[in-house]
């Protein structure tokens, strides 16, 4: 699924036209993509959580030269699903 087919699906549920539902659907997901730049836990209940979390400094394999690198510390965005999308 795309960001139009969400918008599409928005269409047919609503009275509004394309255009106010992709606006609706770019506004939505800009507003998640700014909170987890700041950091913030987005709880969306019956569908999921997301949050930022910090990655550890660890070790990799490079395959091709068979020596050990090191991974450098970092953020991960952590989805974890609600007890409704877990029953599906």
């Amino acid at each position: 699924m795309i960001k139009n087919d969400i918008a599409l699906s928005i269409e047919k549920n609503s009275e509004f036209n394309r255009t106010k539902t992709l606006l609706i659907v770019e506004s939505i997901l800009e507003s998640l993509k700014d909170a987890l730049e700041n950091e913030e836990k987005i709880e969306i209940r019956g569908f999921a959580s997301f949050k930022v979390v910090s990655k550890k400094t660890g070790f990799g394999r490079d395959i091709r030269r068979k020596k050990q690198i090191k991974i450098k510390r970092g953020k991960r965005i952590k989805f974890r699903p609600g007890q409704e999308l877990k029953n599906i």
